[in-house]
């Protein structure tokens, strides 16, 4: 990671000031621990960042050797929603997996009191709205939600997941690092957006970045 994700991603997880309290570009207040910029649903980052963790689970498929489509339509039953990606081949119990990512920020007031008290409830409570959003995915798919939060922490099943696919990537390549690797890779992507995201609350020609 660059040096300011690195500080970004450091002062988060340490309750630091992370920038001088301005006003979002959307007209909200930022306190000092940048929060509304997390939440922020005029921040350009936060589609770039759903991308990019996307394109992450996804090559990590094409590790495994397992062929996949993104974003296909005609998966739900009479819906116009897309899932970000299914299995061509069978995953489990004779089904393909369609596969939907999400990020869930850790210190949003929504979530805050919960997060205070358990470890990933932000994004189990994240995965739990996937789940009801893709109730009606058709029955020939198995359905994954992949929720991460800002601070790191990802939901229980999507930790699994993680897992079995990483060990599939690892039997084919004979490395078993890559299941460490493949967290790893998740974990930065989503700090670096920390960084991006958090700039997109600063007004252009802001003098208040980087913060020092």
């Amino acid at each position: 990671m660059d040096d300011e994700s690195v500080r970004v991603s450091v002062t988060l997880r340490l309750g630091l000031s992370v920038c001088v309290p301005h006003i979002c570009p959307c007209g909200k207040d930022l306190d000092a621990w940048g929060r509304h910029a997390f939440v922020c649903k005029h921040a350009p980052g936060r589609t770039q960042r759903h991308h990019a963790l996307n394109d992450v689970i996804a090559r990590f498929f094409a590790s495994a050797g397992i062929s996949i489509s993104k974003e296909p339509s005609g998966i739900y039953f009479d819906s116009v929603k897309r899932p970000d990606g299914i299995t061509l081949v069978l995953w489990h119990s004779g089904r393909a997996m369609a596969w939907d990512v999400t990020v869930a920020t850790t210190l949003a007031d929504s979530d805050f009191l919960a997060s205070s008290v358990t470890a990933a409830a932000a994004a189990e409570a994240a995965a739990s709205r996937k789940e009801a959003k893709c109730a009606d995915l058709s029955a020939s798919f198995s359905f994954q939600p992949i929720a991460v939060e800002t601070l790191g922490p990802s939901n229980d099943s999507a930790i699994d997941f993680l897992r079995e696919l990483g060990r599939m990537i690892s039997a084919k390549v004979q490395d078993e690092r890559h299941i460490a690797f493949l967290f790893q890779r998740l974990s930065v992507t989503v700090q670096r957006f920390n960084s991006i995201i958090l700039y997109d609350s600063f007004s252009s020609g802001s003098d208040l970045w980087p913060f020092e």
